[in-house]
């Protein structure tokens, strides 16, 4: 099956769906295309904390200086500036204003504004601690109102371009140029070709190569595979960033404690009850993202233990109840028989949010024509070598705008007689069968190679081992990969491997410790 657009999109995040809204606002024919059965199953989904606002007290200049200290001078100044004059205004014009969201507000009804680590003001807002959520389901019942078109179940396989797949060899010494993608539609077990004159990547993080994650499951770094694999340029994959604080539990998985949590006077405690953070950094629990989950980490290393705590339940701050603020965490965790207005929570650091990506530019495009990607998939250079808190959920939604404003008026139409030299897939005949012991094994060897060589402290043996080992593995995966019968888990097998190994060269390569690469050692 073909299918035509202008604009192609592939995620249904805050980034993908903002997108959408605006460019078919505009006009333009465009559908929304998500791996996922449920098109609300996003990162976006799970993000707990908040999103920087536009605060009569606070100061772009501000915020430039707390987002640069955070990525630890790596950020490019260019894009700091754009985020940091357009985005916290996009949040009241797009979200607040157009789509008609609200966000907590205080008792005098005004807009509840909280603090993060890093921040030198309260400049957050939220919806108690479940924003993400809020967001993600006020975008959908806009995109829904207007029809924008979004398809569930449809995992993207590969980017069509002109120079690897036009039956034209003519394309061959053209430059190259993105046309559209081949898509596996899940359900009907085929590969659909969609055609357009734009693609737009929105497919999120890569947390699902590491042991810990806050991710969820879908979280396999899609986009970034598909764009290198392309020819797009990535850069800054070393920089991973780890939140220090993920439930630890044995039955609740991938949930994330949310550093608000600290910004409203939770304390970093040991398996004594000591406070070990200003051991560590002046900022104490207030210190980065990166500082923090070191922290942890070494301190589980000299106590041989496999967690630390957090404890909210002797240090909070907030004006409103404890399981009112923090309803999300308290529901999540009294599940798993944990009471956080009585009890410290087990935590450990887990991979959380991918600073590098596929380089793009201010309007999101990236080095391949055609081809732009936004939020976490992309790397506009705002977060540098560490992420600031709550400029994610900012980022996806500026660089959304940034890319739909480009698309409608730069935006250059491809000729249908070069799309009609674009072939269908080939679906070769395979001679593997679908094994999910062998598929759960591979993804084990990739999650702890990662985990334990390019993880929270790297080491250049460590790195070394991680790259051999990768290098394995990916042969075996790729052969598997051309010989089996293609499905979702097997392409984001292939998306998983792949970026292991882009972050473990990445890594290897930067011999300096910056922000979220962090090494020791030889």
């Amino acid at each position: 099956m073909r299918h035509f657009y202008d604009v192609v999109i592939v995620g249904s995040g805050v980034a993908g769906l903002s997108a959408g809204i605006l460019l078919k606002e505009y006009g333009l024919n465009v559908v929304v295309i998500t791996k996922e059965s449920r098109i609300q199953e996003t990162a976006t989904n799970y993000a707990q904390g908040g999103i920087i606002a536009w605060k009569k007290s606070d100061s772009p200049e501000l915020l430039e200086k707390d987002i640069i200290h955070a990525g630890c001078d790596v950020n490019s100044s260019e894009a700091v500036r754009l985020i940091v004059e357009k985005g916290p205004k996009l949040v009241f014009d797009f979200l607040i204003d157009r789509l008609g969201m609200d966000f907590s507000r205080s008792s005098g009804g005004e807009l509840d504004y909280t603090e993060e680590a890093a921040h030198s003001t309260r400049r957050i807002i939220h919806y108690s601690d479940h924003t993400g959520e809020h967001i993600q389901k006020g975008l959908i019942e806009y995109a829904r109102k207007i029809g924008l078109p979004i398809l569930p179940s449809r995992t993207a396989i590969d980017l069509i371009t002109n120079n690897h797949h036009s039956e034209d060899t003519q394309e061959l010494y053209a430059p190259s140029e993105v046309m559209g993608l081949y898509v596996l539609n899940n359900e009907k077990e085929v590969v659909e070709t969609f055609l357009a004159h734009n693609v737009i990547l929105a497919t999120g993080g890569l947390g699902n190569i590491y042991q810990h994650t806050t991710n969820p499951l879908l979280a396999t770094g899609d986009g970034m595979s598909m764009a290198y694999r392309a020819g797009a340029d990535i850069i800054n994959g070393e920089y991973v960033q780890f939140h220090p604080t993920a439930l630890y539990h044995r039955d609740i998985k991938r949930f994330l404690i949310s550093e608000s949590l600290r910004g409203e006077g939770a304390i970093l405690i040991d398996h004594g009850g000591r406070p070990f953070m200003k051991s560590y950094s002046d900022l104490a629990d207030l210190a980065p993202r990166d500082v923090v989950a070191r922290a942890i980490y070494e301190e589980m290393a000299k106590s041989g233990k496999d967690f630390m705590f957090l404890d909210i339940a002797s240090h909070y701050k907030g004006r409103e109840p404890l399981e009112q603020r923090f309803s999300r965490i308290y529901q999540t965790c009294l599940k798993g028989g944990i009471d956080i207005t009585r009890e410290p929570i087990p935590v450990v650091p887990a991979a959380h949010y991918f600073c590098g990506g596929i380089k793009v530019d201010r309007f999101g495009r990236s080095s391949i024509a055609n081809l732009y990607a936004i939020g976490e998939t992309s790397c506009t250079g705002v977060h540098g070598a560490n992420r600031l808190a709550s400029t994610s959920l900012l980022e996806g939604l500026t660089w959304a705008k940034q890319a739909a404003d480009h698309i409608r008026s730069e935006g250059e139409k491809i000729s249908l007689k070069r799309f009609a030299r674009i072939p269908d897939w080939h679906d070769p005949e395979y001679s593997e069968e679908f094994d999910p012991l062998l598929f759960q094994q591979d993804w084990k060897m990739i999650q702890l190679t990662m985990w334990n060589y390019a993880g929270i402290s790297r080491t250049r043996k460590g790195l070394d081992r991680a790259r051999s080992d990768l290098n394995y593995h990916a042969h075996r995966i790729l052969k598997f990969y051309r010989e089996a019968k293609l499905n979702r888990q097997i392409i984001e097998l292939r998306n998983g491997v792949v970026n292991a190994t882009i972050i473990a060269r990445a890594a290897a390569r930067n011999k300096n410790s910056k922000g979220c690469h962090f090494m020791t050692g030889r």
